[in-house]
């Protein structure tokens, strides 16, 4: 067992949970079910759920149901918790902050640890540039934000998103997202002047990424011109679309044909920002420097909060009271962050996230078995595609099967991708190796059995 497993047994969530999968009941156990019956009646259908439990505690590498259930999570609330549930730094900050003041509304009174927040960002974001930050409450809002601030500083309209990328669920956001289902179906229509390109997938398209980048910038060249668009906006490595890493080369090319055409490169790391893949953020691992970049998911160790942090010219083109909102940056949020940030530098957290990285890739890599076509990513964001061996045609059937195997037996993986063929790997950084092996061997197990 790893240090950082742990060992007691209390109930009260936090690495205090006993550190081990334990099955009492089925899932659902009738606790559960018990919940679920409620949230038919309550919640609307299109708020879905890919786990049928009732959580009451989470921490280290588990989360544990009413029934007494004990699942290994590899999920993290899709890369939230990355600094583990309940961390002992969040709480007790959180608690103290709660016991000042819960809200002032940072544009009408301000406070010290929103602009603590910023300052962390500005330093932490690549590049040794002068910053600013602006604090909101999720990364869809984040991307929004960055989006107004790109046309604003360039006074032009049009945005290029990438196939297979996701960037939120808001209007603006959905149009920025590639995938239909279940993400815009039905909701249209989209905010205008967003422009789709087609993005480095070296499993698929098999180019270099010179070839894929000198490919989408000829596209945005005779589609768009140079001279009508305020922004590139994509993720590093592309989270729900599968995992995907760009070949090497993609995307400082991007980055270059912005600098060089007056274009605002945005970043958005808001899945693979903060350790998630073994380093602060991934752009640093590709080279780049991006104008933007939007944070959140991992920033506030479970607590909603987000970030646009970028160049100071760019983010000071704003109007004042241009940007912001009721709750963003929110002082319990903010004291969250501080805590997560001081975990994530004092605990090392990008190298254990690099440690299981390696776990994760040896293992899977391991595994002779020609449904799996590509097992890719960065650190503790690792995903594996299935295909069809005689085709290599996307296996999304086989993906959800081994993912829903695997959360029968205690398991916690989810699946994405724009196919839907992909089981990704998003462990809280606070598992244990025992821990994480065990949740490997059960999801190999559905895989073999599937």
């Amino acid at each position: 067992m790893s240090t950082t497993d742990a060992t007691l047994t209390t109930p009260t969530g936090g690495p205090s949970l006993a550190q081990e999968r334990r099955l009492v009941t089925s899932i659902p156990g009738p606790r559960s079910q018990e919940l679920l019956d409620r949230k038919a009646a309550a919640v609307p259908a299109g708020v879905g759920h890919t786990v049928p439990i009732s959580a009451v505690a989470a921490g280290g590498g588990v989360v544990v149901d009413a029934d007494g259930n004990s699942l290994i999570d590899l999920g993290s609330g899709i890369a939230v918790t990355t600094v583990g549930n309940a961390h002992p730094r969040v709480v007790a900050a959180v608690q103290e902050q709660i016991a000042q003041f819960s809200h002032t509304c940072f544009m009408i009174s301000p406070y010290e640890s929103y602009v603590a927040v910023a300052e962390k960002l500005n330093e932490l974001t690549p590049g040794d540039h002068d910053k600013r930050t602006a604090l909101f409450n999720s990364g869809a809002e984040a991307v929004e934000n960055a989006v107004k601030i790109a046309r604003k500083f360039t006074g032009r309209p049009a945005v290029v998103a990438f196939d297979h990328g996701y960037h939120g669920r808001t209007n603006l956001t959905m149009a920025l997202t590639a995938k239909s289902m279940p993400y815009k179906s039905g909701f249209g229509p989209f905010a205008p002047e967003v422009y789709r390109m087609p993005a480095s997938y070296p499993f698929r398209d098999h180019l270099t990424g010179p070839e894929a980048a000198a490919k989408a910038i000829s596209l945005i060249e005779k589609q768009i011109g140079a001279d009508n668009l305020a922004a590139v906006l994509i993720e590093p490595i592309q989270g729900e679309g599968g995992f995907i890493v760009p070949a090497d080369g993609f995307l400082p090319a991007i980055v270059d044909w912005c600098k060089a055409n007056g274009v605002v490169f945005i970043a958005d790391e808001v899945q693979s920002g903060f350790a998630r893949t073994g380093s602060w953020f991934a752009s640093e691992q590709f080279g780049i420097v991006p104008d933007l970049v939007t944070t959140a998911k991992g920033i506030a160790g479970g607590l909603p909060l987000a970030g646009v942090t970028g160049r100071a010219e760019i983010m000071d083109a704003s109007h004042a009271g241009g940007l912001g909102g009721t709750y963003g940056g929110n002082p319990v949020a903010c004291a969250a962050a501080l805590a997560t940030i001081e975990a994530y530098a004092e605990e090392d957290l990008a190298a254990r996230a690099r440690e299981i990285g390696e776990i994760l890739t040896a293992r899977l890599s391991a595994v002779d078995d020609p449904r799996i076509g590509e097992v890719r990513g960065r650190g503790a964001m690792i995903a594996a595609e299935f295909i069809d061996p005689a085709t290599g045609a996307p296996a999304p059937e086989l993906a959800g099967a081994v993912a829903k195997a695997a959360i029968a037996e205690g398991v916690i993986v989810l699946t994405c991708g724009t196919y839907g063929n992909v089981i990704r790997f998003l462990p809280p950084l606070s598992i244990g190796d025992e821990l994480l092996g065990e949740g490997l061997d059960i999801v190999l197990a559905a895989l073999a059995a599937a």
